[in-house]
Order: C-alpha cells, then structure tokens, then sequence
C-alpha cells in the first residue's frame, strides 16, 4: 500500500460588497459539503477550516494593521489539510472545489513535518 503523505489545499477568492442570496448560500454550503465529505469518504480528510473576515497583520516592525491581507484582489478563504499518495492526486481532488465555481482559487501544498 501507498503511503499517504499530507497536503493543504488553500482556497482563495476575491472579497466583494454583494451578498448572496439565502439560495445561493444554501447551494453553496450544499456543494461545499459534497466536496468535503466526498473527501472524508475516502478516509483522506484531516482538517479543514473557514476563515473568518477579521484579523490582524503584523509586520516585521511590530506594527499591527486591522483586517486581513488582499493580494492582486483574491485574499485566503480557508485551507483543508488531506492524505493523498502524490501531489498529483491532492491536486485532482482539489479539482472538484467549490471555490473555483466561484471564480477563486486553490493552491495544493504538500506539508513538512516539523519534528
């Protein structure tokens, strides 16, 4: 058997003022789920998180700034951590995200161990 080795996928989108609907947040948390559990399914789920929208940024200097990092327009979302056996297979996985039917983004990383 392949030995699994763990990824993070990190999931980015591009903030706007417009709310969705109470339809489309229910279709969203609908495909969301399926993603998700189609992943746990397959005993392949470790963690995964929803970002909030407040937060800090410290820099170097100690300086603190309100709010959360934008870069060219898309800021961090969410990550979920997975096994899988290759990159190859995080990143078909990450495939099926939600995310990009919303016109974001998914970055597969493979995780170092910090021992």
């Amino acid at each position: 058997m392949t030995p699994l080795n763990e990824f993070m996928l990190l999931f980015r989108f591009q903030p706007t003022n417009e709310q969705p609907t109470a339809q489309q947040l229910q279709e969203m948390q609908k495909q969301w789920g399926e993603f998700i559990g189609n992943i746990a399914m397959q005993g392949k789920l470790v963690s995964t998180y929803q970002l909030g929208f407040e937060g800090n940024q410290i820099f170097a200097d100690h300086t603190i700034q309100e709010g959360f990092h934008i870069a060219e327009g898309q800021t961090l979302s969410g990550n979920m951590v997975l096994r899988a056996e290759s990159m190859e297979v995080a990143t078909d996985l990450a495939k099926k995200c939600p995310i990009l039917f919303m016109g974001g983004t998914v970055e597969v990383r493979n995780l170092i161990p910090m021992n």
